[in-house]
């Protein structure tokens, strides 16, 4: 299903998939994982490259679950670094909010980068031609891969078997402004437009049903765009799932104080939903259980 000289690391939801290029002697990777798992993404790339060298490391976007062992990466390996145009600035700034780093209580290890690469440019990756893809709505600078010769796509978090990423841009700006759901609409239309076999998500594994996954990318994208609220309390749960699954355990009782301490956690409630922090608690919680994707016991929240 993917050419030879390509490796997809598979990862839990905490961390991105890494997509590993081997190219004879040296070799190049997108997407370097969560900062908690900084240690197994070096040993996993190190497994992979067989005694070659990482030449390169480019990210899709600036999410902490995708840039979160470059550091680690960069000190284990001394490859350069390569990030989307967009991003460049709250990269050498360090920017924790317009990272989205401090709004949701996420982490990363600072890193420097050498490069950047934007939409239209085309990158030798793996011995195939890439070309880099706009994506925007879950990440407004994000970008994607494509190779025509093989119809392959590397997605990001802009399609999944399953969806895509949630449109936090959508979230983060005043509704006069808001135009995250537009962009996520046309970053499908613009990629349902490709000749596309298989897909290397940024989450799960690489699937060739590409029709059903925009089926239902849209179908969700509809449901959003119907209702923003279903999106806000959609971004709610996701935050607090990837915070349990980070921290593994919190307290339940400790639940509506962590709340109220994260920027977006606050906005979005005050802008969409106004609940009391206890109130938001007791939803999040009711919601993630019902899901199966948090256990609640002995006073304590714990990551499924």
């Amino acid at each position: 299903m993917l050419p030879a000289s390509l490796l997809v690391i598979e990862r839990g939801w905490l961390s991105s998939n890494s997509i590993l290029f081997l190219e004879g002697e040296g070799a190049a990777v997108i997407d370097s994982g969560y900062v908690a798992h900084a240690a197994q993404t070096v040993a996993l790339v190190d497994n992979g490259l067989a005694g070659r060298r990482l030449c390169r490391l480019l990210n899709t976007h600036s999410h902490s679950d995708h840039i979160g062992g470059n550091a680690a990466l960069t000190a284990a390996f001394g490859c350069r670094v390569i990030v989307p145009q967009g991003i460049d600035a709250m990269i050498a700034e360090w920017d924790e909010e317009a990272l989205l780093l401090s709004p949701l209580g996420q982490s990363a290890a600072r890193f420097h980068h050498d490069a950047t690469i934007a939409a239209g440019d085309e990158v030798e990756l793996g011995g195939l031609c890439w070309r880099t893809i706009a994506v925007p709505g879950h990440d407004m600078d994000a970008l994607a891969f494509y190779n025509p010769e093989q119809r392959l796509l590397i997605s990001g978090d802009a399609l999944w078997r399953n969806g895509f990423g949630v449109v936090f841009s959508e979230l983060l700006r005043h509704p006069e402004g808001a135009g995250g759901l537009r962009a996520a609409r046309e970053t499908l239309d613009e990629l349902a437009r490709l000749p596309i076999d298989v897909v290397i998500p940024g989450h799960g594994a690489p699937f060739v049903e590409v029709g059903d996954a925009f089926e239902r990318a849209y179908q969700r994208l509809a449901s959003f765009e119907a209702d923003v609220e279903l999106l806000a309390r959609h971004a709610l749960k996701v935050m607090l799932a990837f915070a349990l699954m980070e921290r593994r355990q919190l307290a339940r009782a400790e639940l509506p104080a962590f709340l109220a301490r994260l920027t977006f956690c606050r906005s979005v409630n005050a802008r969409y939903l106004q609940h009391s922090d206890e109130t938001l608690a007791h939803w999040l919680v009711r919601d993630l259980v019902r899901a199966g994707a948090v256990r609640e016991a002995d006073g304590m929240l714990l990551a499924v």
